[in-house]
C-alpha cells in the first residue's frame, strides 16, 4: 500500500487558488449562456408549459433524497481513500459504487413508474390537454435522472483528484448542448415541451459516455470490475442511510414546497419558482466553485490528522464563501425587478419577491457547506443527521399549514429562513464535538465578519438606487456602487489583518506590473 506524503500548506492553498480561478472562468461563461437558455426556454416553451416542466421534473428531483445520500456517501469514500493512498480499495470502492448504484436505478425507475405516475395523474395540477406532455417530462425526467446517477462514481473522481479543468470544459460543453436544444425548439414542428425532454436525455447520454471515457484512460481506481465488497458497501449504506435524512429534509423543502405550491397556487407560481431556480443555480455555481476547489482539501486533511488545517479551511472556507457570493446578491436584491424585466420577456408573478428571498436563503445555506464537509470527513454523522433532519422538516408542514390558513406565496421563503437559521447554530455544535473545533473561534472567525460586511455593504448601492430611475442605466449604477461597498467591507471589516496585508500586497503587485506595461 502507497501512503501520499502529506503537502505542505502553501502548496494546498496553491492547489486550491488554481482551481478556484480555473473554476470561474468555466462559470464566467456558463453563467452568461445558462441565463441566457433560460431566458429563450421561457420564451419558447412558454408559462404554463415552463411551470410544467418544472414541477414533473421536480416529482422526479424527489427521488434524489436518495442518490443525494449515495452521492455525498461515495464522494467521502474517494476523496477519503485518496488522502489516505490506498490504490487497491480505491479500485474495489470504485466498482462497488457502480454495482450499488446500478440496483438502486432500477429502484428509482420502478418508483417512478408507479408512484410518479399516479402522483402526476391524481395530485399535480397539470391543464388537461397538457398531460400527455407532461407523461413525457416524466419518462424523460427518468431516463435524465438515472444517467446522472450512474455518473456519480466518475465526477467523483475528478473532483477528488481535484481535476478542475476538466471539470470545466465538461460543464462548459454541457450549457452549449442546452444552449442548442433550446433553439431547436423555436423550428421543431413537434411539441416543444416533448422535444425539450427527449433532447435533454440525449445530452445526459452523451455526456456520461464521455465522463466514463475520461476517467477511465486517466484514473486507475475507475476501471469497472464485477467486484462488491460487502465491508465497503456496509460502510458506505451507514454513511448513506444517515445522510439520506438530512437530504429529506431539504428535499420536502424544495421539491416538496414546490408540489405544495401546485397545489394551492397552480402552474404559474411554478414558473416563476422554476425562473428563480435558474438563477439562484447561475449564481451558486459561480460561488460553489470555490466551495468545490476546498472541499476535498477538508477530506483529505483529516486523513492525514493535519487539524489545524481543517479547521483553518472550515473558517475561512465558510467566510470567504458568503463574501464573493455578497459581490452577486446585492445588487440582485436591490434591483431583481429591473433584472428581470430586462432579461424575460414576460415575467411570471412574485418572480422578484422568491428571488429576493431565495437568494438570502441560498446564502444562509453556503455559510453551512464547509462545516457539512468537515463532519461529513468524520464519518460520524449518525447523531447530527437525526438533529438536523428533525429540526430541517418543519418547513414542509409548517409551509402547508401556512398556505392552508391563506398566507401568501413568499411565506415558506420565510420560514425556510427561521429554520435553517436553527441548523446553522446545530451545525456549530457538532463542528465543537466531532472536529474540536471553538464554536467562539468559528463565530468570531466566520461568523460575525458575515454579519458586518453583509450590513456595511448595503447602504451605498441602496442609496444610488432610490436616486435613479428603473432601467438599464440604474442597474449598471448600483452594480458598480454594489462591487465597491461590498469589496471596502471585505477589504476593512471582514479580513484579519492578515489577510488584509496579504491582500495589500498582491493589489500592489498587480498594479506595479499594470503600471511597467
Amino acid at each position: 500500500m502507497s501512503v501520499n506524503m502529506p503537502e505542505a500548506a502553501s502548496v494546498k492553498n496553491k492547489r486550491i487558488a488554481k482551481n478556484t480561478l480555473l473554476l470561474y472562468v468555466r462559470t464566467f461563461f456558463t453563467m452568461c449562456v445558462s441565463l441566457f437558455t433560460s431566458r429563450l426556454t421561457l420564451e419558447a416553451l412558454g408559462v404554463d408549459n415552463f411551470g410544467i416542466y418544472n414541477v414533473v421534473g421536480g416529482l422526479v428531483g424527489m427521488f434524489s433524497i436518495i442518490s443525494g445520500s449515495i452521492t455525498g456517501s461515495i464522494s467521502r469514500y474517494l476523496t477519503y481513500g485518496i488522502g489516505k493512498g490506498d490504490i487497491e480499495k480505491l479500485k474495489v470502492l470504485f466498482s462497488t459504487s457502480v454495482n450499488v448504484l446500478l440496483i438502486l436505478s432500477g429502484i428509482i425507475i420502478l418508483l417512478g413508474e408507479t408512484i410518479g405516475i399516479w402522483f402526476l395523474t391524481h395530485k399535480l395540477n397539470i391543464p388537461e390537454n397538457q398531460m400527455y406532455a407532461a407523461h413525457w417530462v416524466l419518462q424523460c425526467s427518468l431516463l435524465a435522472f438515472v444517467l446522472g446517477l450512474i455518473s456519480i462514481p466518475y465526477n467523483a473522481a475528478i473532483v477528488a483528484h481535484e481535476k478542475m479543468n476538466v471539470f470545466a470544459y465538461m460543464t462548459i460543453l454541457d450549457v452549449l448542448f442546452r444552449l442548442g436544444i433550446v433553439y431547436t425548439l423555436f423550428v421543431t414542428p413537434f411539441d416543444r415541451l416533448i422535444t425539450y425532454s427527449v433532447f435533454l436525455v440525449c445530452v445526459g447520454l452523451i455526456m456520461r459516455l464521455i465522463y466514463g471515457i475520461y476517467c477511465t484512460r486517466h484514473f486507475a481506481e475507475c476501471h469497472y470490475e464485477r467486484v462488491f465488497d460487502k465491508g465497503i458497501f456496509k460502510d458506505m449504506s451507514s454513511f448513506a442511510g444517515w445522510t439520506f435524512l438530512g437530504n429529506t429534509s431539504y428535499l420536502l423543502n424544495t421539491q416538496g414546497v414546490n408540489m405544495i405550491i401546485n397545489v394551492f397556487f397552480g402552474v404559474a407560481l411554478n414558473a416563476a419558482r422554476g425562473i428563480v431556480t435558474q438563477v439562484e443555480g447561475a449564481v451558486m455555481t459561480l460561488v460553489n466553485n470555490f466551495t468545490t476547489a476546498f472541499t476535498p482539501q477538508i477530506t483529505k486533511s483529516y486523513a492525514e490528522g493535519n487539524m489545524s488545517y481543517v479547521h483553518s479551511l472550515v473558517c475561512r472556507g465558510t467566510k470567504f464563501s458568503i463574501f464573493l457570493l455578497l459581490f452577486i446578491i446585492v445588487p440582485l436584491i436591490i434591483e431583481a425587478p429591473v433584472v428581470l424585466s430586462l432579461w424575460l420577456k414576460e415575467v411570471p408573478p412574485y418572480t422578484a419577491t422568491f428571488l429576493r428571498l431565495s437568494l438570502c436563503c441560498n446564502a444562509l445555506l453556503l455559510m453551512g457547506n464547509a462545516s457539512l464537509t468537515a463532519i461529513n470527513a468524520t464519518g460520524i454523522i449518525k447523531r447530527y443527521q437525526i438533529s438536523v433532519t428533525i429540526v430541517g422538516c418543519l418547513v414542509f408542514p409548517f409551509t402547508w399549514l401556512a398556505y392552508h390558513f391563506d398566507a401568501p406565496p413568499q411565506t415558506t421563503y420565510i420560514i425556510f429562513l427561521f429554520i435553517y437559521g436553527i441548523l446553522l447554530w446545530i451545525r456549530t455544535y457538532y463542528l465543537k464535538k466531532l472536529i474540536n473545533l471553538s464554536v467562539m473561534t468559528f463565530i468570531r472567525s466566520a461568523l460575525l465578519p458575515i454579519v458586518f460586511v453583509s450590513v456595511a455593504a448595503l447602504p451605498i448601492p441602496i442609496v444610488v438606487s432610490n436616486l435613479l430611475d428603473n432601467g438599464f442605466l440604474q442597474l449598471l449604477c448600483v452594480t458598480s456602487a454594489s462591487i465597491f461597498s461590498t469589496g471596502c467591507a471585505i477589504l476593512f471589516i471582514g479580513l484579519d489583518l492578515a489577510e488584509r496585508r496579504r491582500v495589500i500586497d498582491k493589489m500592489q503587485i498587480i498594479f506595479k506590473k499594470f503600471k511597467v506595461s
